[in-house]
């Protein structure tokens, strides 16, 4: 997802592969994105999750592209320990700004019932995609009213 909550990329597995597998794929699915981006722009963060592990992802886009991190960077997302949620005086799920991101764009697509329901039998993602199309096009429309 980019900052706005829609998706940069979309590419669907099964159920059993891993998040660290899975992100492989993607980013070399869409490696030639990052090849004919220029160096001279300022690198691409991707906000990992603590169940990832940015060297071993590191390593495998290094075997396809290597200068892949001159293009890229890898930032764990942050986490509220439980000295940092007493601090605030909340216990259980605290929401991190950064990572509320994607929790938002997973609402937006559970508003479409067709989505939900079939995304979890396919591994297509061109109802993904139409669903993030639809909801540009109805922001883009309801700017160009105001």
């Amino acid at each position: 997802m980019d900052s706005l909550g829609f998706p940069f990329f979309t590419y669907c597995t099964k159920a059993n592969v891993t998040d660290d597998k899975g992100l492989i794929e993607m980013l070399i699915k869409n490696i030639d994105y990052f090849r004919s981006k220029p160096e001279e722009l300022e690198k691409t963060t991707i906000l990992v999750d603590h169940g990832e592990h940015p060297e071993m992802i590191t390593e495998e886009l290094e075997k396809v592209y290597p200068e892949i991190m001159t293009k890229i960077q890898f930032k764990l997302s942050a986490k509220p320990s439980k000295t940092d949620k007493q601090a605030m005086g909340k216990t259980g799920c605290v929401p991190v700004k950064t990572r509320w991101v994607i929790e938002r764009s997973n609402s937006w697509m559970e508003r479409c019932k067709s989505l939900v329901k079939n995304l979890m039998r396919t591994l297509e993602k061109a109802r993904l995609n139409l669903y993030f199309v639809r909801l540009i096009l109805k922001r883009l429309a309801l700017s160009a009213i105001v």
